[in-house]
């Protein structure tokens, strides 16, 4: 926990999720807050893509705060930083409604960012972007205990001891062998709290009385990851394991006592393909900060599901569909992808979708937690769009 007294005001993470590093007080209601960040198991990479704070008793103040220490390293190139002007933070009252501040001030010389503000209330929590928990997903899946087109696996256990959660959704009434097969892996970076909105969006549809939503269970098999590195979202971490291992590369060289997440996600992909089954599209969703595009290996249904994202979804590519590289740092093991590593192992045709939290040009605004949950819908659709049309061929 921090806790910096400013007469009666205090900043706070002793919740889930929460992050912050040194907090200092230039003057009296003026916080400088460092990102905290992570480096990986060798010290490298560090990304500060992660701060979630409260802060108390400021109402009717005017308050500053700074967010510092944020140049890091990615993929070896130095000098980055994913907070920019283009990442607005969010704010809440209550943790559950979050709305973005709509002006900052950016410096670049120092890589600083600025919010001025007076808080409505005692206490206003302060995020990079809007939080999603062990327990919002917890909670999601309370609520459809004993729903008779789901069912739920541990696929196995994290460094902590966490539950890798694996979901089916399909109709078990309808016989599986003239199904298609889905495969969705949310929330492997645990800063991306959009792609598990967008996984709850996706459940809650797929589980709908919707008539649509009713003959996907009948036609797909989908096999979901929705929270795929349940340590980083507790602890507010960033994109490595408890042991520094980045959960969305070394799927070139699994280690199951310090990477036992890609372990137990990897054994139970391969099972099922060894086992006789098919996949015919495995999807891995991320969030970058201005970037929004669709990578995978030179097969059909990556053009497909491009097409039928862009024509029916707010998905708002800065680029076309991309083969993606055969790793992300050619010649250095330990760097491909879930997508990368499931391609060069048993050719599964598998993509990576990054979505932007910058402003989306189709909506004209930041996204919310409604935009990101429609698109949850939206991507089971076009999904099945694509795999439907695969069908005609």
């Amino acid at each position: 926990m921090i806790a910096f007294l400013l007469a009666v005001a205090s900043i706070h993470t002793d919740f889930e999720g929460g992050s912050l590093g040194r907090v200092e007080r230039p003057a009296e209601n003026h916080f400088r807050c460092a990102v905290k960040g992570e480096a990986d198991q060798d010290g490298r990479n560090r990304q500060a893509n992660w701060y979630y704070f409260r802060l108390d008793g400021a109402a009717g103040r005017d308050v500053t705060i700074d967010l510092v220490d944020l140049v890091g390293e990615y993929n070896y190139r130095s000098g980055t930083h994913a907070v920019t002007n283009d990442t607005h933070p969010v704010y809440s009252y209550d943790q559950r409604s979050w709305h973005h501040f709509e002006r900052i001030e950016w410096d670049e010389r120092e890589i600083r960012l600025r919010l001025r503000f007076r808080p409505e209330r005692g206490r206003v929590w302060i995020a990079h972007v809007p939080p999603y928990t062990n327990r919002d997903l917890a909670r999601l899946l309370d609520g459809f205990r004993g729903h008779q087109h789901l069912k739920r696996e541990v696929a196995g256990r994290t460094a902590r001891g966490r539950e890798v959660l694996l979901l089916t959704v399909t109709n078990p009434a309808v016989a599986a062998a003239g199904k298609k097969v889905a495969w969705m892996m949310f929330r492997q970076h645990s800063w991306e709290t959009g792609s598990s909105w967008v996984a709850e969006g996706a459940l809650r549809y797929l589980l709908s009385a919707d008539p649509a939503a009713q003959r996907l269970r009948d036609e797909v098999i989908f096999r979901i990851f929705p929270l795929a590195d349940p340590d980083g979202v507790a602890r507010g971490g960033v994109r490595f394991n408890a042991y520094g291992y980045d959960l969305n590369r070394n799927w070139d060289a699994v280690d199951t006592a310090r990477m036992p997440e890609i372990a137990a996600q990897r054994k139970a992909v391969l099972d099922w393909v060894d086992a006789g089954r098919r996949i015919d599209l495995f999807l891995t969703l991320h969030n970058t900060e201005t970037s929004e595009y669709l990578e995978g290996p030179d097969v059909p249904v990556l053009r497909r599901f491009y097409d039928a994202l862009v024509a029916a979804t707010t998905f708002a590519p800065t680029s076309p569909a991309r083969v993606q590289p055969a790793s992300t740092t050619p010649g250095k093991p330990g760097r491909m992808t879930v997508a990368q590593g499931l391609y060069h192992d048993r050719k599964i045709p598998a993509m990576t979708m990054e979505q932007m939290v910058a402003r989306n040009p189709k909506l004209g605004r930041f996204p919310t937690v409604t935009d990101r949950q429609e698109f949850g819908a939206g991507l089971v659709r076009a999904a099945w769009q694509a795999l439907t049309a695969a069908r005609s061929e």
